[in-house]
Formats: C-alpha cells, sequence, structure tokens
C-alpha cells in the first residue's frame, strides 16, 4: 500500500510540472494556432535568473522561493512577449515559419545559455522543509510535490477563471472565434495575443522554478527535455484544452511512474505508446474541441 501511495503522490507532483509546462502550450497553440517550440527556453531561462536571485540572497528561506517564482514568472512573460511581437506576430497563418523560427530560437537559446553558465548543472537549494518528507499511508513523500500540486491547481484555476471572467479574457476567446469581427469593433486583438503570450509564458517561468527544485538543479537542457513531455500531454489532453492538459499530464506522470518501478524502467515508453494510443482513437485528445 505504502509503494501505490508512494508512486500516485509523486506521479501527482510530476504531473504538476508537467502541466505548468504545458498549460502554456496549450493556452497559445489553442487561442492562437501557434505551436511554440521555443516554450523550454522561456523555462530555462526563468528558472537561471531566479536562482540567480535566490542565491544572492541566501536561497535557503521562503522568502527567497517566493521572490524567485515572482521572478521566474515576470522573466517568463517578458521573454515570450518579446517572442511575441519581435518574431511570432509577423508570421500568425504561416506555421512553417512558425516552426522554423521558433526551432531556431529554442536551439540557439541552448547555445546562449551553455555560454553563460556552462553546461554543467547548477545546483540549487530551497527551504528545508521541501528537502523533507511527509509520512503519507506509510510512504516518505518528498514534500516539494506538495508544493508542485498546490501551485498547478492554483495556476489551472487562475487561468480558467481570468478566460471566463475578465474583459481580456472574453476578448481572446472571440479574437479566436472569429478575429475580423472582434477588429471591426475596434478592439485591438494582438494586443490580446500578447496578453496569452505573456501568460504562457510566465507559467513555464513558474513551472522553471519549481522544476528546478524537483530535479535539485538547473541545466541548460533542462527546458527541452521537459517540453518533449509538455509536448505529449498537450497533444494527449487536446490541443487548446486547459482542463485536459491537467488531466492529460496526471495521467501521463503516473503511467509513467508505476512503469518505471513495475516494468522495469519504461515509462517513457509506455507514454509514447499512450500517445499513440491517443491519436489513434481520439485524435482531438481527451478534450480537445472538434475540427
Amino acid at each position: 500500500m505504502s509503494t501505490v501511495a508512494l508512486l500516485l503522490i509523486t506521479g501527482l507532483g510530476l504531473g504538476a510540472l508537467y502541466f505548468l509546462v504545458a498549460s502554456g502550450l496549450s493556452l497559445i497553440y489553442g487561442l492562437m494556432g501557434v505551436l511554440n517550440f521555443a516554450h523550454g527556453s522561456f523555462l530555462t531561462i526563468s528558472a537561471f535568473l531566479a536562482w540567480e536571485v535566490a542565491r544572492r540572497i541566501g536561497a535557503d528561506s521562503w522568502g527567497s522561493l517566493g521572490l524567485a517564482l515572482l521572478v521566474g514568472a515576470v522573466v517568463g512573460g517578458i521573454v515570450a512577449a518579446g517572442t511575441e511581437l519581435l518574431l511570432i506576430r509577423r508570421l500568425y497563418e504561416r506555421h512553417i515559419e512558425q516552426v522554423l523560427v521558433t526551432v531556431g530560437l529554442a536551439l540557439a537559446s541552448v547555445a546562449l545559455f551553455q555560454g553563460i553558465w556552462g553546461t554543467d548543472p547548477q545546483y540549487v537549494t530551497g527551504p528545508a522543509w521541501l528537502a523533507q518528507t511527509t509520512d503519507v499511508l506509510g510512504a516518505r513523500i518528498p514534500n516539494n510535490r506538495f508544493l508542485l500540486i498546490a501551485v498547478a491547481a492554483a495556476v489551472l484555476l487562475t487561468l480558467l477563471l481570468f478566460l471566463r471572467y475578465t474583459r481580456f479574457g472574453l476578448v481572446i476567446r472571440a479574437g479566436v472565434e472569429n478575429r475580423s469581427m472582434v477588429t471591426a469593433l475596434g478592439i485591438d486583438v494582438r494586443r490580446a495575443f500578447t496578453l496569452v503570450f505573456t501568460i504562457g509564458g510566465a507559467a513555464a517561468g513558474i513551472g522553471g522554478v519549481l522544476a528546478s527544485h524537483y530535479f535539485g538543479y538547473v541545466s541548460p537542457e533542462m527546458g527541452a527535455s521537459l517540453l518533449i513531455f509538455a509536448f505529449i500531454v498537450t497533444v494527449i489532453g487536446g490541443l487548446g484544452s486547459l482542463a485536459g492538459a491537467a488531466l492529460a499530464a496526471v495521467f501521463v506522470a503516473v503511467i509513467q511512474q508505476f512503469a518505471n518501478f513495475y516494468l522495469g524502467g519504461t515509462g517513457d515508453i509506455m507514454v509514447v505508446l499512450l500517445l499513440a494510443v491517443v491519436l489513434l482513437v481520439r485524435p482531438r485528445g481527451l478534450l480537445g474541441r472538434r475540427g
């Protein structure tokens, strides 16, 4: 029983991390039709700069962790907004060019991070509580998993409320359905789309900071490795569905944990097989829209 509890809860923690990365991807694609392969770069630069700030003020306090999360969100949002303004805005409806530009940006950013911080991982420390464990049904659960679950739930709720009940959220959803009509009403849809990129980048930045505490380090390749699973989660959940991304993140992470433990470390293979099954049986994903 303790083993099952350990795998389930740690799987939820890993799923929370996947969701934080995938939420920005899902939001940007669902509302703007942009597959952003540079999304992992937003995560990595946010994690590095948050680490730089935290280690200078003392990384072993909750205040420094809170500041690191704030720095991560701000940096991720600013970098994402700059990417949309300078690169993506000129490439709407030109999907091949979008892919080429964002892939090139992702590759160039990894080289940039290696040039600044080196190729070796930079180890991260945080509040002592995060390195401790809590007993749940006889299983010793690392406390950082609980933090990941709480933050991911808060981000999901905030995004859903924003899109449903705020003016910008209504403009964004209307712009997706009929951009020309919204523009004819005198509303600048471009500003709303820049905001979407900013929110997606901020979510990735928060995910980057928490990923550094999950793994215990930050490295130039961290964003690229997490981006692979974020894309899988986004496709399984349904492109553009935040709720679907959350559900898929849990499925993917829990299956990965159980397969790694019981099936000899085959978690990644099981995840790829799950993706293949979903694409064959339900191509639009678990909660994706028709058409």
